[in-house]
């Protein structure tokens, strides 16, 4: 069970949109050494959402996609 300091309900979503197919999207762990600990690969119109957690400390996109924060958003350059 998790302690309320580590609940992440309360976390900003980011929210990716494909612009073109095969966009990946990698979380990266947290902790001493990073790691890729999960890939999901999106087409053309899906979008994502997602959450920094206890386990990600990092998300990377790979390919053409929007990505839209509470900061604003943002294309990726390919």
């Amino acid at each position: 069970m998790e302690s309320p300091d580590n609940n992440y309900t309360n976390s900003d979503y980011i929210v990716i949109k494909a612009k073109d197919n095969g966009v990946q999207v990698i979380g990266l762990t947290r902790g001493r050494d990073t790691r890729f600990h999960h890939t999901e690969k999106l087409d053309k119109g899906e979008i994502m959402v997602v959450q920094f957690t206890e386990n990600t400390s990092a998300i990377k996109v790979r390919g053409k996609a929007e990505v839209m924060t509470k900061h604003g958003s943002m294309d990726t350059e390919v």
